[in-house]
């Protein structure tokens, strides 16, 4: 009773870390709130574990994590997607180590225990061992419960959870837009990379709709832009905005002309972009189609934040995964379209590469800001992180939404309120195994 107590103790502070317009900095190094985090966010949400387009085919996977929890996005044999946690029914070893690709079985290479894609414990050695202790069809893989949507898969293991479509509610209008970037072709992932910073998962989850920080971090990478991109950029006095959509996700609308790829068609090709208007010529597409994919290659006018771990980001993902409390790892995923024309996705690659890739210009000046924001969170006793810019002049957005200007700290503020909520609430009955300590 008195752990319970206990730990009922640190949601609690948690949640009254989260005030309107702060919060406190304690947030980014309290490890016993960090722990508390798994367990009442991760383990009880839904949460981004990849892209349908990663498993392809019959036999496909990818490794993933919910939290601090191993799981597998597989493709079955007969074509249907499964979310398994990563552990042998046995002993618990991890039985796939991979980051993704294709196999027959996974093998729990301690015992050798094998299971199929959807799961089930297909064989094992020495099985007249067990015979009366269990039946192999009770000790498949366990599997969480998982939706998809526009081909993103979010699992959770919180059985009780309202359906994904309600959970991502005013978000939906927004990744149907970004959905659109695949220039008339599926979207699909087309490469990944991924790194460390030492610094909390949360300070990430505020970086993706802050726009104040963007022509001071990233001044290098504007300076690297021709003259008419650059103003594109020149976007904090513009027209753009920061919506909560509810539920912790936000979005920020740098570009409001590009926030539909699909819009205004019409419009000559600009010069800076004749190049690729060229290839895709060469490459037998119509005029109508060569304007499509030149407008979808630069990617959408927005970053959009889903809660708590992945962000629609102009032309890319960005997922995070809490490691510990002053470390998270960020996965950068490249987005092309399936079947679309070579020039297309080769454009999209290079743009990637340009300012998220691990030689871009965006990544190393956004790691070095959120690793000061954690170093600076170990100082003093006291301390608040303000959230507070913007509270004053909100309106009320054509859905119905809060909404600032586009420096406005709108979002982080949706966030944290969503975190309030879940941090106050009590584990559910259906969550999985308590992390170790």
């Amino acid at each position: 009773m008195s752990e319970l107590i206990e730990l009922q103790d640190i949601s609690l502070k948690a949640a009254d870390m989260v005030e309107e317009g702060r919060v406190h900095k304690s947030l980014y190094s309290d490890p016993e709130i960090f722990e508390e985090e798994l367990d009442k966010v991760f383990n009880n949400t839904w949460v981004f574990v990849g892209h349908e387009s990663e498993v392809p085919d019959s036999g496909s996977f990818k490794t993933s994590f919910v939290g601090r929890h191993p799981v597998i996005l597989t493709r079955d044999r007969k074509g249907n997607l499964h979310v398994l946690q990563n552990r042998c029914r046995h002993r618990g070893a991890t039985v796939c180590e991979g980051r993704k690709g294709k196999t027959k079985a996974l093998t729990c290479p301690y015992h050798g225990w094998g299971y199929g894609l959807d799961g089930s414990l297909r064989a094992l050695p020495k099985p007249e061992e067990y015979d009366g202790v269990f039946d192999k069809k009770d000790m498949s893989l366990e599997s969480l419960r998982f939706e998809t949507y526009q081909g993103m898969v979010f699992a959770t293991f919180n059985d009780d959870i309202e359906p994904l479509v309600d959970f991502l509610g005013g978000a939906k209008k927004w990744i149907d837009l970004f959905a659109k970037q695949g220039g008339g072709y599926p979207m699909k992932v087309l490469g990944e990379h991924r790194f460390n910073f030492p610094g909390n998962w949360k300070i990430q989850l505020e970086n993706t709709t802050d726009a104040y920080h963007f022509p001071i971090v990233h001044k290098s990478f504007v300076s690297s832009l021709d003259d008419a991109t650059a103003d594109i950029f020149d976007f904090l006095d513009g027209e753009g905005f920061v919506e909560d959509l509810g539920h912790g996700h936000s979005v920020m609308v740098m570009i409001p002309e590009l926030v539909d790829l699909e819009a205004d068609l019409d419009q000559p090709i600009p010069a800076r972009f004749e190049a690729l208007a060229a290839e895709l010529r060469e490459e037998g597409k119509s005029e109508d189609e060569v304007k499509k994919l030149v407008r979808a290659a630069h990617g959408t006018g927005f970053n959009l934040n889903l809660f708590p771990n992945v962000s629609c980001s102009m032309a890319f993902f960005r997922v995070l995964r809490p490691v510990s409390v002053g470390e998270t790892e960020i996965q950068h995923v490249a987005l092309g379209g399936e079947g679309a024309p070579q020039a297309f996705n080769r454009k999209r690659m290079r743009l990637h590469e340009h300012f998220q890739g691990p030689m871009g210009f965006g990544t190393p000046d956004d790691g070095e800001a959120w690793e000061r924001v954690q170093k600076g969170s170990q100082s003093g006793k006291d301390g608040w992180i303000l959230v507070n810019r913007g509270m004053t002049r909100l309106r009320t957005s054509v859905d119905g939404n809060p909404q600032g200007a586009v420096c406005s700290e709108t979002g982080m503020r949706g966030a944290y309120q969503q975190y309030k909520k879940m941090m106050a609430a009590g584990s559910t009955t259906n969550t999985a195994p308590a992390e170790e300590k």
